[in-house]
């Protein structure tokens, strides 16, 4: 039986490339997203439009339009980045980031729970600015603060959905060339969706929450 991925965020970046990595494989691929762009609609998968995740109403309309699919992989994928810190301060981007990267992973997953069966995977992407032990800069108030709670959040999920045999896995990507960061990094985004599928791939209910660079180390929370 042909195995489903749902990625949120996967107009772009890492999102995109997780969509022509399951693609490759076979895999039935639904991509969601707010406004699909032109290399997406160009992949022969299924796109779920004109949804933002941190709105319950949209997350209600993708519950509705997946009613009655297994979901084999979720990966909550969609995030943004902005940099605050006490010379300058920005309180709505702290708060749009705690809505995007926090609330709507967990929204979505409660969403989705029906579609989720036995041996389903869920999928966080996060990042290693979530770590508090590795924060050696300071700065990105929000997106760290945002990351923390995700990484929190996926950990109960991880116990609570451990018992109906679903797995959830919380991954940082690395360093990825992608617009959030202006195109910096170290990686390209077809490596980082890569990589981060071998972490999927390699996630059961014995590791389940573990908090993973993309390259396999266990990162400190």
């Amino acid at each position: 039986m042909t195995q489903h991925v749902v990625i949120t965020g996967a107009n772009r970046g890492i999102g995109l490339s997780f969509c022509q990595f399951y693609l490759a494989l076979g895999y039935q691929v639904t991509a969601v997203v707010r406004q699909p762009s032109d290399e997406l609609t160009a992949l022969n998968v299924t796109v779920i439009d004109n949804i933002d995740v941190s709105q319950a109403d949209d997350v209600t309309h993708l519950a509705q339009a997946l009613t009655g699919q297994k979901i084999d992989i979720l990966i909550n994928n969609a995030g943004i980045f902005h940099n605050e810190s006490l010379t300058n301060m920005d309180f709505a981007a702290i708060e749009l980031q705690l809505a995007i990267n926090a609330l709507a992973p967990i929204r979505v997953t409660h969403a989705l729970l029906a579609n989720l069966t036995s041996g389903s995977k869920v999928a966080m992407i996060t990042s290693r600015m979530g770590s508090i032990a590795d924060n050696s800069s300071g700065a990105y108030i929000g997106y760290r603060m945002s990351k923390a709670a995700l990484n929190a959040a996926s950990v109960s999920m991880a116990h609570e959905l451990k018992g109906q045999g679903i797995a959830v896995a919380i991954l940082h990507p690395g360093f990825v060339q992608t617009q959030m960061v202006g195109f910096a990094g170290d990686i390209s985004p077809t490596q980082a969706a890569e990589r981060l599928a071998q972490r999927i791939e390699q996630l059961t209910l014995v590791n389940s929450g573990t908090f993973w660079h993309s390259n396999g180390d266990v990162l400190p929370w």
